[in-house]
């Protein structure tokens, strides 16, 4: 081989080995940046991302040819919702770990579509086995339900659970500016360790919504703007009076971030009900015209929440609600929650107490 030939090959070599040199040089750092992340799924997420892995269902359906640059539905490839495995689809705060919280939450970004009729965390889901009350509410009443002749006789000590899902019904909708939901939550007062009164659900509430989801982007006081929600809920504990307790209210909402920290701030009106017929007239004279929630997530791990409310009164009625939720085993977390003020659920709305419990967490905020 002459001399030329071979330095025209190793011209050849080094042409072809570099791109390799550095293709491998930047997975190197991908895989690096995916070992430093905390959270089990999101990690997944970046390692399937590397790699270009697809669920399987997909990958038996990936046809063989190229498509054109409009995929089966018409739609252009950055218009398609990326393929998630199924655990990530139905564990909250599952995803890409670009996504932020609120868009994982409410899929705000084209990134963290996962389309219609999925059922997903809406508020949180948890179990209290132990929740203590100073001031059990013996003999509700309300301005237009007298109180029960004889007390109760509820225990200081009972159980608290909540179930909150939602789902999306129609993307895209308003000229493809907001995503349109359906959510459902229960919250469930039980006396499980009053044996004297049978152990009943002592009050259950039922809270069906509707919502339309805007996506924004705008930076206010540091924090960023995420989305504008505007929403139907009604809210009732379905008992016969004297017990009966309901509302129905529209509501706007506004979400915000920054980092691990998510404000949202919410505002509603209480359609007017005829005095006849209404079981709680002086309602918003408790729970007030509106709430705030502030989440903070640190360490990936722990994740602290704030609830407040207030009437915007002189007389200064509202509730706080503070949360606390930390790893536990696998994806089950403990939890720990402290409420003070009026209107724990609907029969104690006018009530004032201050309430410890104890327990896990199945669904979080973030």
């Amino acid at each position: 081989m002459s001399i030329r030939a071979f330095c025209a090959g190793c011209c050849i070599l080094a042409l072809l080995s570099g791109p390799a040199v550095a293709a491998t040089t930047a997975n190197d750092d991908q895989l690096k940046r995916c070992a430093t992340i905390d959270d089990a799924l999101e990690r997944l997420a970046c390692y399937d991302t590397l790699t270009g892995r697809l669920p399987a269902e997909e990958r038996s359906q990936k046809p063989a040819a190229k498509e054109s640059a409009k995929g089966p539905s018409g739609a252009s490839p950055s218009e398609q919702a990326p393929a998630q495995p199924l655990a990530e689809s139905l564990q909250e705060g599952a995803g890409g770990p670009r996504l932020s919280f609120l868009s994982r939450h409410w899929e705000l970004d084209t990134a963290a579509k996962q389309g219609t009729f999925l059922l997903r965390p809406h508020k949180q889901n948890y179990l209290l086995p132990v929740r203590y009350s100073d001031g059990p509410n013996d003999r509700p009443a309300s301005p237009t339900h007298l109180p029960p002749s004889t007390a109760v006789g509820l225990d200081n000590i009972e159980a608290k659970f909540q179930i909150s899902l939602k789902t999306k019904v129609a993307e895209r909708v308003f000229d493809g500016h907001a995503d349109l939901w359906l959510a459902y939550s229960q919250q469930s007062s039980w006396q499980v360790y009053n044996g004297s009164i049978s152990r009943p659900l002592r009050e259950t509430d039922y809270e069906p919504e509707a919502m339309l989801v805007f996506p924004v982007s705008y930076d206010l006081l540091g924090l960023h703007g995420r989305f504008v929600n505007v929403g139907l809920v009604h809210q009732s504990n379905g008992r016969s009076n004297p017990l009966s307790r309901s509302w129905n209210r529209v509501y706007g909402q506004l979400g915000f971030e920054h980092g691990n920290f998510a404000l949202m701030a919410r505002a509603w009106y209480r359609f007017p009900e005829s005095q006849s017929s209404d079981d709680n007239p002086d309602i918003e004279h408790f729970l007030g015209y509106g709430d705030v929630v502030a989440v903070y997530k640190w360490n990936a791990r722990n994740t602290v929440s704030l609830l407040v409310r207030n009437n915007l009164r002189a007389d200064n009625k509202g509730a706080i609600q503070l949360d606390w939720s930390f790893p536990l085993y696998g994806r089950l977390k403990g939890y720990v929650q402290f409420f003070s003020g009026y209107g724990e659920s609907l029969i104690d709305y006018n009530w004032r107490q201050t309430t410890f419990g104890v327990g896990v967490l199945l669904t979080d905020w973030m």
